[in-house]
């Protein structure tokens, strides 16, 4: 791996930015908008943009899900720099325990003994007495060698936090932050089964990846202090850091599940394209120069500037989203919608005959392309619907069954090769507009598509083709 670094870097880029996510389950959309912003930094400013796997919480691992993150990550269109040469922290574990000792040996970190049962007893303590819950500091002046509990009874490593005076962290959306270092806890660097907590191994994953850029989700903030005085305690100079509003909920609670999907392949499945997403994502917590809300990939990477990234929440709007893939959809090629639909609905749904031609008849009115099935099936299979949907308002239902009859004649005379919108439209039309639109065009439509809201008939028997039209408006006339 280290190899492999310096042979691509080798000093010559400035900007190495990284996404380090917990192989927890499915890529979130609040981790893609976290990806996509050091993406963004990172194509801006010529540097690499690296995917590092931090599974060292074992219990939370969920299979496949790194493989998951990966196809994530591509289908929104994100490359990374390190394909094939991913860092993973559970292959590390040895380097961390290395360094772990190596703080152990400076006095810059302690052997801590305390079960579970003690640490919530004090903390229980603390809360009553109104002070914050945080580790007593039992262990942290008694000296405790590996050598007398190895093997012997469980143990952590925890660092020893300065206890006095301020610490400022420098953050380039939010400016300085000071912290008080007596209220930062005395952090777990080696847990009890071996390995390493987020603090201890993402301060020396960076170190070695040589990240010029920890750009990351608000959460992490307060930890920040922590990660500064490791990298000093090993004699590192830090990267500089960046911590992005976090994604709230319409009522300003945080996003969650219950808000609706959340995952980024659950947003495919619901019908949204990458490139709608991006361009959503993208605008959550940050926005262009000018005030505009369509921007294309190459576009934002142009634009975007940490400065320009807000610090206070930013609002998850579906509605936006929504509208937002509208417009990409009616944009994107049909080659590319197809492919969709069949990720969608099967391989076999996009092989009907109809299927480019209901996607240029649909895609002005989709929002999703979940959207689509339900807005076509008409076209596959006519609803079974009631003979008074036929009536055009107060109209009596003969006046229906009349204009009917007329249309029917007046469209048999068509020549299977010239049937279509254009030519529908040109002879129907003054026979409508001389009978009266309502009463023409309003059964026509029903009988075509048996409901009450569809496309407009000139459209619908463009698609059908002269034999099927003719068949539904036969049924309607039975009806």
């Amino acid at each position: 791996m280290l190899s492999f670094l310096k042979n691509i870097f080798g000093g010559k880029n400035k900007v190495i930015v990284r996404f380090a996510p917990s192989p927890t389950g499915e890529l979130h959309i609040g981790g893609a908008r976290t990806a996509f912003f050091n993406y963004l930094f990172a194509r801006r400013n010529g540097g690499k943009f690296l995917l590092r796997i931090e599974d060292t919480d074992r219990e939370r691992l969920v299979p496949g899900s790194v493989d998951r993150i990966k196809a994530a990550l591509k289908w929104l269109g994100m490359e990374l720099d390190n394909e094939g040469h991913v860092m993973v922290q559970s292959e590390r574990v040895d380097i961390y325990k290395k360094r772990a000792l190596e703080l152990l040996e400076k006095k810059d970190a302690y052997v801590c003994v305390c079960s579970k049962e003690k640490l919530a007893a004090d903390q229980e303590e603390q809360m009553k007495m109104g002070r914050p819950p945080m580790y007593s500091g039992h262990c942290r002046e008694v000296g405790i060698k590996i050598s007398e509990v190895e093997g012997k009874e469980p143990y952590v490593i925890r660092m020893k936090m300065p206890k006095i005076g301020k610490i400022t962290v420098h953050d380039l959306i939010r400016g300085d932050v000071e912290f008080d270092q007596s209220l930062i806890d005395d952090q777990v660097l080696l847990k009890s089964d071996g390995y390493p907590t987020y603090h201890l191994a993402n301060v020396i994953d960076d170190r070695e990846m040589k990240i010029s850029h920890v750009i990351r989700a608000e959460e992490w903030l307060p930890s920040t202090p922590k990660h500064l005085v490791l990298y000093k305690m090993f004699g590192w100079e830090a990267p500089k850091f960046a911590h992005l509003p976090m994604i709230l909920a319409p009522d300003k609670s945080k996003l969650s599940k219950r808000h609706g999907a959340t995952g980024v392949f659950e947003y495919k499945q619901l019908g949204y394209l990458p490139e709608a997403i991006l361009n959503f994502i993208g605008l959550m917590g940050w926005h262009p120069k000018e005030d505009r809300e369509v921007l294309s990939f190459k576009e934002m990477i142009k634009e975007f500037s940490l400065d320009r990234v807000q610090k206070g929440g930013a609002i998850f709007d579906v509605k936006k989203l929504n509208w937002l893939n509208s417009e990409y959809i009616k944009k994107a090629p049909v080659s590319e919608l197809k492919k969709s639909l069949a990720d969608i609905f099967g391989h076999d749904f996009i092989k009907k005959d109809l299927i480019d031609k209901l996607i240029n008849l649909s895609r002005d009115r989709m929002e999703k392309l979940t959207d689509f099935k339900e807005m076509n099936e008409f076209f596959f299979n006519l609803p079974n619907y009631e003979k008074q949907l036929l009536v055009w308002k107060n109209s009596p239902l003969e006046k229906s069954f009349e204009n009917l009859k007329l249309v029917l004649e007046k469209i048999s005379e068509i020549n299977e090769n010239d049937f279509n919108k254009a030519k529908l439209e040109s002879i129907l039309m003054p026979f409508a507009n001389e009978i009266g639109r309502g009463d023409v065009l309003w059964p026509l439509r029903v009988s075509l598509s048996g409901k009450d809201k569809s496309p407009g008939p000139f459209d619908i028997m463009g698609v059908l083709g002269k034999k099927e039209t003719i068949r539904r408006i036969n049924i309607a006339l039975e009806k």
